[in-house]
């Protein structure tokens, strides 16, 4: 089921949104404030993401701003709903990279109207890394090893897809921590190597484990090249 985030602090309005949502067969999350919504995007995949401006910890333009510095959310659909209606708003919501701009009071029907747009819009763009016998498809969040769909929980799918896309470079687990889980998150790094040792895990039983490698003393890499192997 389509997943949507919405981000508004304004519980009424939050609620008319979910429900009307929910009744077009769409699965909700609520966020009212910036860190709430930055974390639930770190337990739950959205598939889209509605954005207030005004929010009471950071504005809405400085959220979409942190959620595009996330390599798995650069193209996610985000949707900025707010009262703010001059064209340089409109402008600026853009630019920080919204992909769409509503203002407030919204017509629910050309909210999903709009919805539906930008899912099928993102839904035909397809982003797939090949490395090895691993295939990984950032649209549809599956892995296959060996033409097999393999069972990979959020966390640790993110994490390889970052590796996937940065093949032969060794990161550093605050690196890992910055890229992966994004800036300004604030956690141990150990959180790293437990999430490397189930990604491990994973990819032991399809003997896939040695490519992704610790370098001691600097971090982890990920990398095809027998040559490369530690």
């Amino acid at each position: 089921m389509t997943h949507i985030l919405i981000v508004e602090d304004e519980p009424e309005i939050r609620k008319m949104v979910c429900l009307a949502l929910k009744n077009a067969s769409y699965e909700t999350s609520e966020a009212e404030n910036s860190e709430q919504a930055l974390r639930l995007l770190l337990d739950k995949r959205s598939d889209l993401i509605i954005i207030d401006w005004m929010l009471p910890d950071i504005s809405g333009i400085k959220l979409i701003r942190k959620i595009r510095q996330r390599e798995i959310h650069k193209q996610t659909p985000i949707i900025m709903l707010t009262a703010r209606s001059e064209e340089e708003d409109k402008v600026s919501g853009l630019d920080a990279g919204a992909d769409d701009y509503m203002t407030k009071p919204v017509s629910i029907r050309e909210l999903l109207a709009r919805i539906k747009a930008l899912l099928r819009r993102s839904q035909g763009y397809e982003n797939i890394l090949t490395i090895a016998h691993l295939q990984l498809n950032e649209t549809a969040h599956t892995l296959h090893i060996d033409q097999q769909l393999i069972n990979i929980a959020y966390t640790e799918f993110k994490l390889l897809k970052f590796f996937m896309s940065h093949p032969n470079r060794v990161y550093s687990r605050n690196q890992l921590l910055d890229f992966v889980w994004g800036q300004n998150v604030f956690l141990d790094e150990r959180t790293v190597d437990v999430h490397i040792l189930r990604l491990r895990k994973i990819l032991k039983t399809y003997d896939a484990d040695k490519m992704l490698q610790t370098i001691r003393g600097i971090g982890y890499r990920f990398s095809s090249d027998l040559n490369h192997y530690v």
